[in-house]
């Protein structure tokens, strides 16, 4: 059965490390993926730290390194929190469907800002990497990453 209390990352972290010894978790004031070095990072002192760990190590294991085009992060983000939930349950744990949905709502919302034009709030169509078009308008427009910092959107010379 599963448990119905969230444990500790400490205590939950050497687990993960016997599990998983190809993989460094290092712990830092954000979480992340890193490729490069296989380094799952993670925030002990946020409010869902297991879970958010649990979705790292779920990019992790599903190989995830680049995306070209915004949706594909979304599905990424998708796959991760799956792959989240199949290890929670090996670990005898229950991540929460509010949790995960909460979490992937914060990529659809910016999802959803990235590609409103700027010009008539229509829904834009990404056409190359940090680049979208408005079908309605016409405008087109860049975007910076904005996945820890302010979303600024950039029009192009008509």
């Amino acid at each position: 059965m599963a448990a119905t209390t969230t444990p500790s990352i400490s205590s939950l972290l050497p687990r993960l490390r016997d599990a998983y010894p190809d993989l460094e978790f290092v712990a830092s004031d954000h979480f992340a993926w890193q490729p490069t070095g296989s380094r799952v990072v993670y925030n002990e002192a946020a409010d869902d730290a297991v879970w958010q760990l649990l979705h790292e190590l779920g990019h992790g294991l599903l190989g995830h390194t680049a995306y070209a085009r915004d949706i594909e992060l979304i599905s990424m983000e998708r796959d991760a929190w799956q792959r989240a939930i199949s290890v929670a349950h090996d670990f005898g744990l229950t991540l929460p469907p509010d949790t995960i949905e909460a979490h992937l709502d914060s990529y659809r919302d910016w999802l959803h800002a990235r590609s409103t034009c700027p010009d008539c709030q229509q829904t834009g169509i990404q056409t190359a990497e940090k680049t979208y078009t408005c079908p309605h308008c016409r405008t087109a427009w860049s975007v910076n990453d904005a996945r820890t910092c302010q979303l600024r959107r950039y029009r192009h010379k008509k």
